[in-house]
């Protein structure tokens, strides 16, 4: 499933052609992606301007002009594809199989945004922009790990008397929005904490290196397009590459990357997901 970093990359290859932009018509090809599709989605949208386009999370939020944001998921396979104004030309060749393209926003400026999901995981909403945040998919989000409001202080008052593993607590989209399990996995090796460790036994110096760290594997990845493992493509189609800059996440037997460590990663299944560690360097 597409982390932060993925959905943040799509956010801004999609503002430049939405931010501003009056949505000229709107075809909905089926009544349902995962869930139904809003009453009357294509017609509430058709006419409408974006706003702004943010992320949420791992959610997409176009707020509009006529009061209502649409908010978007992607799921496991969801892709937004840009096609310019010539016709059937793309930044970058698409390669999805036109059969799963599902919704079609074409724009004032000529321009048409297709969605596109083979396994159909993805949805959208359309809610009242004034009752957002209170919208159950919103209420209960921690803070961003790339804003303002993120740091150690938030680690750790999260983390206070925690037996749970930290792994486990930063999957926590009540502790940290957004973070996935690549990018958790990433993080910890790099902060030499052992992702089995009780959350309520981390240290200060090692929650601030945490904190750090966190943000600086998400701006890495981020400006390496994301990471690309089966079904991700941003919106011009093309790859993300961040999978080729992974220190441990599935690396499993291969020797650690760090030059005074002489360990080889291993991988464990927590909570279902499996966590990519060293052995030897985080503890």
């Amino acid at each position: 499933m597409p982390e932060l970093p993925e959905v943040e990359t799509v956010r801004r290859g999609l503002a430049p052609h939405l931010v501003g932009v009056r949505l000229a018509k709107v075809e909905q090809r089926r009544p349902d992606l995962r869930f139904p599709l809003p009453e009357r989605f294509a017609e509430r949208l058709t006419g409408a301007t974006v706003l702004q386009l943010e992320r949420r999370a791992k959610y997409l939020r176009a707020t509009l002009d006529s009061g209502e944001t649409l908010v978007c998921h992607l799921g496991m396979t969801g892709r937004f594809l840009v096609e310019d104004t010539a016709p059937g030309r793309f930044v970058h060749a698409a390669g999805d199989d036109p059969k799963h393209t599902h919704i079609v926003f074409k724009t004032s400026a000529g321009v048409t945004i297709s969605f596109n999901d083979a396994r159909r995981f993805g949805y959208m909403e359309l809610v009242e922009t004034e009752a957002l945040e209170r919208h159950p998919w919103f209420a209960a989000l921690g803070p961003e790990p790339l804003g303002p409001a993120f740091g150690p202080q938030v680690l750790a008052d999260a983390f206070a008397g925690r037996r749970q593993s930290v792994k486990a607590t930063l999957l926590d989209q009540r502790v940290v929005a957004g973070l996935g399990n690549i990018y958790v996995c990433e993080a910890l090796h790099r902060s030499a904490i052992h992702p089995e460790r009780p959350a309520g036994e981390v240290s200060a110096p090692k929650l601030k290196r945490l904190a750090r760290e966190i943000v600086a594997t998400l701006e890495e990845a981020i400006a390496a397009g994301g990471s690309t493992l089966r079904d991700y493509r941003n919106a011009e189609g093309s790859l993300g590459y961040f999978q080729h800059a992974f220190k441990v996440y599935g690396r499993e037997d291969d020797p650690c990357v760090k030059s005074t460590c002489r360990g080889v990663i291993r991988r464990v299944v927590q909570s279902g997901r499996s966590s990519f560690f060293c052995p030897v360097c985080q503890r």
